[in-house]
């Protein structure tokens, strides 16, 4: 019986000098990913974007903008902060029929060019969500906060999915308050012959 009481002893004792585990602090994690093996791409900005932004720690608004894979969003993110006196172009393609979607959360660094099809491929974007056929161009405000990652994998339908890209996109939120100086474009149809690409 004392063999058994002194074990228990030891065990209770041992167990109170385990320390737990140091939690990681904000500024020591790097960007969060919601599917971290499969992302690909980079949440570092390119040095001239990178001077404009400062990093900010908003674990939820970075948990907002991630996706499940297959649902789209963003597959792995990080937060930054426009500076103050700076301002910044961004891009969004939305659906002329939904004209409350002209200020959504999505958004891309550059406008869009060449076939649709591969916009849609970059950016994950289903056919169901957007036609695609209007383009707002914006200056982003300073002080705006902004979460910038890498695309996740979106199922569209049975016969239709998009893998996760690396390809950048700006996730925004509260757009019509962090936008100024907005234009719009109507998409138009261009037609280019599949010989000049097999040339």
């Amino acid at each position: 019986m004392k063999k058994i009481i002194s074990a228990l002893g030891l065990m209770y004792l041992s167990a109170c000098t385990m320390q737990p585990a140091r939690p990681v602090q904000p500024d020591e994690q790097g960007p969060v990913n919601s599917e971290e093996s499969q992302c690909i791409g980079s949440v570092e900005l390119d040095p001239q974007v990178a001077q404009l932004f400062a990093v900010s720690d908003d674990r939820e608004m970075l948990q907002r903008a991630l996706g499940s894979p297959e649902q789209g969003k963003l597959c792995q993110g990080k937060v930054y902060q426009l500076k103050p006196g700076q301002t910044l172009p961004l891009h969004r393609s939305w659906n002329s029929t939904n004209p409350s979607s002209q200020m959504g959360s999505w958004w891309a660094f550059n406008k869009p060019t060449g076939k649709v099809s591969l916009y849609r491929n970059d950016y994950e974007i289903c056919y169901q969500w957007s036609p695609l056929d209007k383009l707002t161009q914006c200056q982003l405000k300073a002080g705006a906060k902004v979460v910038i990652g890498n695309g996740q994998s979106a199922q569209c339908s049975a016969y239709l999915s998009y893998p996760v890209s690396a390809v950048q996109q700006v996730y925004i939120e509260n757009s019509s308050e962090s936008m100024q100086d907005c234009e719009q474009f109507d998409g138009v149809f261009k037609w280019q012959s599949d010989m000049i690409e097999s040339n």
